[in-house]
């Protein structure tokens, strides 16, 4: 576990400073090359166990219900996957964490608000300059009525470098009055 002590200054949340403001991030293991948290997410997104995503949601989500660290948010968001690779993959790889969240937190999932414009091609083989490169303009708020003065959480399974998260939340803070929070299964240090 990160076991980081605070949500809001931490190792995590300060890979957004000075790039996106962001209230809490946090996430639950790290991601280390040779580790059962990598097998785990990679069981989860490549070999369709999407019951890696409810493992960690019902872990995280009895966590965060204890602590209340997120009782503020008001709805939940995955970052999206194009409907490419929706359609290949047959899931995103994070809805099933998410609405385990959701029913622990008693915070309403939602999809389909943010979309994902391009597909891209997977980020674990990229450089990080490839992956800030790569997410510009990559994803679109449908509806900026939705969030309005809203505290929004933005899940996702792995963080690197931050830049799909920050590419949601750049997208997101379209919205007049929106705070954004992170959270991930997982952090790569």
């Amino acid at each position: 576990m990160t076991n980081f002590k605070s949500y809001t200054d931490n190792k995590l949340s300060k890979i957004f400073f000075g790039r996106v403001t962001v209230e809490k991030a946090y996430s639950l293991l790290f991601f280390r090359k040779e580790s059962i948290t990598k097998n785990l997410i990679h069981e989860l997104k490549y070999k369709g166990n999407e019951e890696v995503g409810v493992f960690f949601g019902n872990w995280l989500g009895e966590i965060l219900n204890q602590n209340k660290e997120f009782s503020t948010v008001d709805y939940i968001v995955p970052v999206p996957i194009h409907s490419k690779k929706k359609k290949i993959r047959g899931y995103n790889q994070v809805t099933k964490f998410g609405k385990c969240l959701s029913n622990h937190l008693n915070i309403p999932f939602i999809e389909g608000v943010l979309v994902r414009k391009s597909s891209t091609k997977t980020q674990t083989l990229k450089t990080r300059f490839e992956r800030f490169n790569d997410l510009e303009s990559k994803f679109f708020l449908t509806n900026t009525a939705t969030f309005k003065n809203k505290h929004v959480l933005i899940i996702d399974d792995v963080i690197t470098t931050g830049a799909t998260l920050e590419a949601c939340a750049m997208e997101l803070l379209k919205t007049s009055g929106i705070t954004i929070s992170i959270l991930t299964m997982a952090y790569t240090e």
